[in-house]
């Protein structure tokens, strides 16, 4: 049970607290989009991939699994690739680039400061624009104030990897506001 009392406890992570506060769930949203889904030359999957990441580093269950999920559906990939983020991408085929993007983010969980002008050259060696690296980093600054707001509030969130699919194949095809609105209406 979550630390406040929400409007449907029954709604997991952050859809709860979305129904909650209907003005901070516009611009989060609206953030969530903007980071994800607007046009760039990061894939879908990719950005996706740096949010799961950070946020599995984070501890964040619902988080991780619910991006790791929208990357599934994103990718046409399956399932075990929830898990493979976990790992760091061992089985799943990425870019040398988005490997390089994924240790700035990983830097920018720990503290913005633990970025360096090391990785920087990495990205860059590896193909990455400046506007690829500081959405990079915006992703994992965002998503690490996301995480700390889904687990800082004591939302619950399901276990097991297949009850995210259906939420990260609304997500990938519809966007956040949708997916927020079909799980509510879901449960």
């Amino acid at each position: 049970m979550a630390h406040i009392k929400l409007n449907n406890e029954q709604l997991p992570g952050i859809v709860g607290l979305l129904d909650y506060s209907p003005a901070t769930a516009k611009p989060l949203l609206e953030l969530a989009n903007v980071l994800l889904r607007d046009d760039s030359t990061l894939t879908r999957t990719e950005r996706e991939i740096i949010a799961a990441s950070v946020s599995y580093r984070n501890e964040c269950h619902f988080c991780h699994t619910s991006h790791a999920a929208a990357a599934v559906a994103n990718a046409g990939a399956d399932i075990t690739m929830i898990d493979d983020i976990k790992q760091g991408l061992i089985d799943t085929k990425v870019s040398d680039k988005l490997r390089a993007l994924l240790a700035i983010a990983h830097h920018v969980q720990q503290g913005g400061r633990q970025v360096t002008a090391e990785d920087i050259w990495l990205a860059r060696e590896n193909g990455a624009t400046d506007k690829e690296i500081h959405d990079t980093v915006l992703i994992a600054a965002a998503f690490c104030m996301y995480n700390r707001y889904v687990d800082g509030l004591g939302t619950w969130a399901p276990k097991d990897n297949e009850a995210y699919l259906e939420m990260g194949r609304n997500i990938a095809e519809h966007g956040y506001g949708y997916s927020v609105r079909q799980a509510q209406i879901a449960l």
